[in-house]
């Protein structure tokens, strides 16, 4: 029997057409599946990737509030031209402690994978608060009210706790001393500078939005903006995985 005869008896019996493709699919789900059964993780370990400061985020629970992802993704393609506008191509590492991830496919505005020390903290300020005086031609409207906004820190540590319970490694120290934390990031004076440092490191330690004062929404953002893209050390990254 030639192979357009055994072809032939696919096309005119749909019920031997039904099992092919459900035999054909089954190899095909179980070729990409099993693999998945023999690892550890799916997501690579990448070195200097930390959980949020309880300041980040509060700043990370403000961006998503606001909807800033909706015309923002942080998810740079492994393409030529993304990866020479916005820098290095997003890790899955870097978004594993996200719930939920703002990774996506809409951009209206920049993809802000990279936009941590690109720019300074009063430019923040200006843009959030009056977007066009920076970005004539942006659409974005004004969030000035956050300047205003300060942060209630009784719920911090229920919120790390959580986050804990669906696999974000915050310790019992760094829960216990949330509202603290929260607090010394935004204050270059505060007692609780060192041991913050300790249990955050990279962690950036400044007044953000440049008044006194509690720590407000705007300054929550800030921090939050200006670490994203700078936990990984690429050039490292990059050695080794030529090495690999």
């Amino acid at each position: 029997m030639s192979f357009w005869t055994r072809h032939h008896i696919f096309e005119k019996n749909s019920i031997v057409l039904i099992i092919g493709i459900l035999v054909v699919v089954a190899i095909g789900g179980l070729v990409e599946i099993t693999p998945l059964f023999y690892l550890k993780s799916t997501i690579e370990a990448v070195g200097g990737v930390r959980p949020y400061t309880p300041l980040e985020l509060v700043g990370r629970n403000v961006y998503v509030r606001e909807g800033c992802y909706l015309c923002h993704s942080q998810m740079i393609r492994a393409l030529r031209d993304e990866v020479e506008r916005y820098g290095h191509y997003s890790l899955a590492a870097e978004s594993m402690y996200d719930h939920p991830f703002q990774w996506g496919s809409k951009r209206t505005g920049p993809d802000l994978a990279r936009v941590g020390g690109k720019y300074s903290d009063d430019w923040h300020v200006r843009h959030l608060s009056d977007p066009r005086s920076v970005v004539p031609q942006s659409i974005m409207p004004s969030y000035a009210f956050l300047a205003h906004t300060e942060i209630d820190t009784s719920f911090i540590a229920d919120h790390l706790r959580t986050l804990r319970d669906v696999g974000v490694p915050y310790t019992d120290e760094q829960i216990h001393n949330a509202a603290a934390d929260l607090k010394a990031q935004d204050d270059p004076d505060s007692p609780d500078g060192d041991a913050f440092a300790k249990r955050y490191p990279k962690a950036v330690i400044r007044n953000f939005d440049g008044k006194g004062g509690a720590p407000t929404e705007m300054d929550a953002l800030i921090a939050y903006l200006q670490m994203l893209g700078t936990l990984v050390d690429f050039k490292l990254y990059n050695e080794k995985a030529n090495l690999r």
